[in-house]
C-alpha cells in the first residue's frame, strides 16, 4: 500500500511550505483536528495535527516564520497514525 493509498481524500490539503500559523488558521476555520499534507504534484505524503503543531508553537525556539516542513520530525505519518492517536 502507498501513502496515498493510506490517506483520505477529504479535508483540508496543505503544502509543507505553509507557515504553522496559517496551518492553525485553516484548521481552527475547517475545525479539523489535522491537515493532509501534500507535494508539488498534489499527491498527499502524510499529515499534521494540532497537537503537534500547538506544541511546537510553544516551543522557545518558534517565530511566526516557522513552515510545516521545518517542524515535521521523521517521515509524514499516515491517516490511520493520526486516528489512532486521537
Amino acid at each position: 500500500m502507498t501513502m496515498g493509498d493510506d490517506m483520505d481524500a477529504s479535508g483540508p490539503r496543505v503544502r509543507d511550505d505553509m507557515t504553522v500559523e496559517v496551518a492553525l488558521s485553516i484548521m481552527a476555520g475547517a475545525r479539523v483536528e489535522y491537515l493532509l499534507l501534500c507535494d508539488g504534484d498534489d499527491q498527499c505524503t502524510g499529515s499534521v495535527t494540532r497537537a503537534e503543531l500547538v506544541a511546537h508553537r510553544g516551543s522557545s525556539t518558534y517565530t511566526d516564520r516557522i513552515r510545516l516542513r521545518d517542524v515535521l520530525d521523521g517521515p509524514f505519518r499516515t491517516r490511520s497514525a493520526v486516528l489512532a492517536s486521537m
